[in-house]
């Protein structure tokens, strides 16, 4: 299988071919969502949650995600690897977003970059393109931007907030991203905006009409107790995890495990 570039995920928009994407944070997790044909892996800036432990996202820095970057690269042989640009990164300036584009890409191995928000970051866009590096934009629930949000809430709900998404996802597209991240936006919403766009909308918490659809890997193999509305659980493997570690645990110290057929001669 081919590697995917921005040129193969344009034409999905045009043949009507659906767009997946997922997490990964590490090389074993990427190397089997790639195997498992995933078009795009996000390296995104939930790990701050999902992978450090803290309660948003806002704590992640550049380092953390070129280092997360650099491992999910080397076990991707066909997906996109796309690093997340994390708060503070690209907010200040456009010219310091550009040169935190440019690290993610040259060391932690990125084939594009995804940041938050919308037309007051075109500049920044635009400045990222001319340094050759593929831009994915994000609108909606933007979680960087929880504490202005009030917290993790769905946007777009009103009649003006909607029409300022449909305004913003034309001016991204203007300012020269190959695809926009919907997030936790009414459906009707994100379809509207998916028509009115000529670039692949990926949605979450956006409903069924976007072109492509991306979820935390985490939450949809059920590592979690917790699960948002949007999220469907493919597995439950914390409870197989824990399943398969206590009777670990037990063989251990029942002395069962390890036998000699474990053992060396």
């Amino acid at each position: 299988m081919k590697k995917k570039t921005i040129l193969d995920i344009l034409d999905m928009k045009n043949t009507g071919d659906k767009i997946t994407m997922l997490t990964a944070y590490d090389f074993v997790m990427a190397s089997i969502l790639d195997e498992a044909g995933t078009d795009l892996l996000l390296v995104g800036d939930t790990m701050g949650m999902v992978v450090h432990g803290n309660p948003t996202t806002l704590t992640v820095t550049l380092e953390d995600s070129i280092r997360h970057t650099q491992a999910v690269a080397r076990g991707v042989k066909q997906a996109m690897v796309i690093g997340d640009l994390p708060f503070g990164t690209f907010q200040v300036s456009a010219e310091e977003a550009v040169r935190n584009a440019i690290k993610l890409v040259k060391i932690g191995n990125a084939e594009a970059i995804k940041l938050e928000g919308g037309s007051e970051r075109c500049t920044a866009v635009q400045g990222i393109l001319d340094a050759g590096i593929p831009v994915m934009g994000h609108l909606g629930l933007t979680p960087q931007s929880i504490h202005k949000f009030g917290g993790f809430k769905v946007q777009g709900r009103t009649e003006e907030t909607a029409k300022v998404l449909i305004e913003e996802s034309k001016k991204l597209e203007k300012a020269g991203i190959f695809s926009l991240v919907l997030e936790a936006i009414p459906w009707k919403v994100a379809k509207k905006i998916t028509e009115s766009i000529s670039i692949p909308t990926i949605g979450i918490g956006a409903g069924p009409y976007c072109d492509g659809q991306v979820l935390v890997t985490y939450d949809m193999l059920g590592y979690f107790d917790f699960k948002a509305k949007f999220v469907k659980r493919y597995l439950n493997l914390k409870e197989q995890i824990l399943k398969a570690v206590k009777e670990y645990n037990q063989e251990v110290r029942e002395d069962k495990f390890p036998d000699i057929s474990y053992s060396y001669d």
